[in-house]
This record gives C-alpha cells, sequence and structure tokens, in this order.
C-alpha cells in the first residue's frame, strides 16, 4: 500500500485520475477514514487528480501510541506531507467536519498550497456558549473508548446528526458503521483529546478566515444543527466564501445525498479552475445598501 511520511509516522493514500489535472486532496471527517470519499473518488477523478488519504490513527495508517502525536497543527501538516510526497504544489482542498476544519486551517495558515477549498459540515464544538460542554463530552468519550478498548461504531451512528443517513440509505450507514468498527479506539480517543478538544473555536479563528484568499465553499446539513450557526456567520465573514444548506440532511452529506454533494463540488471546482468563480460583489456586504442615487449606504 502506497504511504506518505509526516515526521516519520506512514500515512495511507489512494489517488486516482490524470496526473496532469489539477489535484483534489480529501480530508475525512473523525467518524470517516479515507474510504469515507470513495463516491467522490469515482465521479470526480474523471476529470481531476483526486488524493484520498487516512489520518494517522485510522485504518492503513501508523497509529502512534503517543498522545501528544496527535493534534490539529499535526494533522494540518500529515495533510501538506501528503503533497509533498506527490510533489503537488497546489490542490483543492474538499474536508468533512474535521477534515472540514482542516481544510480551513489549511487555506488561512497554508495558502499557497490552496486552489480552492471545500468545508463541509464544519464548525462542531464552535460555538462558545456550549464550548465547555463539548470539550467535556469530547474527553469523557474518549475515557469510555479507553476503557472498553473498542469504539461504539453503533452509537455514533445513531447520532441526532447522523440519523438521516440510516433512515436514507440503511446499507451505506451500515457500511459507515462497520468501517468505524474497524477503527483503533485507542487512536479515536486520542484524536478526540488532542484534535477535536483542543483545537480552537472557528470563531477564535475570525481574523484568519477573514484573511483567505481562496475561493471556498461552504456546505452543510440543514438539521446538522452544531454547524448550521458558524457556517452562516463564516459566509457572512469570508468575502471569498459561498453558502449552501442541504435539505432534511445531517452530517455526513457526501454519504447522504452524494449526487447533489457532488455536483455542487464539481460546479465550484470548475468555476475556480476556469477562472470564472468570483467573490462576492463589495455591494452585497451585509448591512449595505444601494440608495436611488446609486450611491452605497449602510441601512440603519
Amino acid at each position: 500500500m502506497p504511504h506518505a511520511l509526516s515526521n516519520g509516522v506512514k500515512l495511507h493514500f489512494e489517488e486516482a485520475g490524470p496526473a496532469s489535472a489539477p489535484a483534489i486532496l480529501f480530508l475525512h471527517e473523525y467518524g470517516g477514514d479515507h474510504r469515507s470519499w470513495e463516491t467522490q473518488m469515482r465521479h470526480l477523478s474523471r476529470n481531476w487528480r483526486c488524493i484520498t488519504f487516512a489520518n494517522r490513527g485510522y485504518p492503513g495508517s501508523d497509529c502512534p501510541a503517543d498522545e501528544a502525536a496527535y493534534g490539529q497543527d499535526i494533522a494540518n501538516r500529515d495533510a501538506i506531507a501528503v503533497l509533498d510526497h506527490l510533489e503537488i504544489a497546489r490542490a483543492h482542498v474538499v474536508g468533512l467536519s474535521m477534515g472540514g476544519y482542516t481544510a480551513l486551517t489549511l487555506a488561512a495558515k497554508f495558502s499557497a498550497r490552496v486552489i480552492g477549498c471545500v468545508a463541509a459540515g464544519a464548525g462542531s464544538g464552535s460555538v462558545l456558549a456550549q464550548r465547555d460542554r463539548f470539550i467535556a463530552e469530547s474527553r469523557e468519550k474518549a475515557a469510555e473508548m479507553d476503557r472498553r478498548g473498542a469504539v461504539d461504531a453503533v452509537a455514533m451512528g445513531l447520532a441526532p446528526t447522523r440519523v438521516q443517513l440510516q433512515n436514507k440509505d440503511p446499507r451505506g450507514w451500515q457500511e459507515f458503521v462497520g468501517n468505524l468498527s474497524q477503527h483503533d479506539a485507542r487512536a479515536a480517543a486520542n484524536t478526540l483529546r488532542r484534535v477535536q478538544a483542543l483545537r480552537p473555536s472557528l470563531y477564535a479563528m475570525e481574523a484568519d478566515l477573514k484573511a483567505v484568499s481562496a475561493p471556498v465553499l461552504l456546505l452543510v446539513g440543514d438539521e446538522d444543527e452544531p454547524c448550521l450557526d458558524v457556517n452562516l456567520w463564516m459566509k457572512r465573514l469570508m468575502p471569498t466564501a459561498r453558502l449552501a444548506f442541504l435539505p432534511a440532511t445531517g452530517h455526513a452529506i457526501n454519504l447522504e445525498e452524494p449526487a447533489l454533494f457532488n455536483q455542487l463540488v464539481e460546479q465550484f471546482l470548475m468555476q475556480v479552475d476556469h477562472q470564472t468563480w468570483r467573490p462576492r460583489d463589495p455591494r452585497a456586504v451585509p448591512g449595505l445598501t444601494v440608495g436611488s442615487l446609486g450611491a452605497t449606504k449602510r441601512q440603519g
């Protein structure tokens, strides 16, 4: 199996599509792995060079025992290490949830490496009023995995933002649960403690996000309650961002609505690659209106 090295840690990756085409790096969610992107790999590799990889601690990649070997900054560097291994100078980054957070941080902190950014279902745990609770629950779940020595995949699959997948696609839901049950429990616990619980709230990244220059597509299911408000906030904050809500959809939107997800992402990528994508017109900035003489005035 092909691997890239990141500070001595082997990261499993797979790729498909023409080597000469613009590259897409897929970044999976906490409950998924590189296999979560199979539908997108098949569809988008017709016109793009598609790469999916397993984060450290996930099947196919090394699972360091040391808790200190995990963290958001490390996840960022791992993604760059995969691009470096494949000698890809710049790529589109497409991430879901934890991977969506990484996609946004790459666009903010490694802007020279990012062509366009798709962040789907990003922002869980960002709401400041609920942040202490989110951190405490993450640590409690990590401790429970340590005690059990296994990931409770069924319980995660029955979470309020994941039952939508079970209702729409029971076979796909069973595949998600089956893959998740194969995850290393200690590595999953370390990821919860060091990535999920320690990464900053997206609200704390306001200056970095506002300065992002790459085109950004934000996607979120309208039943993914923990991510709704922060995505609307990011849309208002980032002049380079567009936002789409997927109706009657939960967290794993690329699995729930693969055709619609692929359509939205493909349209975005084509516009970016063909240089027909445009940032928001300054006249559309929230709080501004056009007066009767054509002068832009602030409301209120």
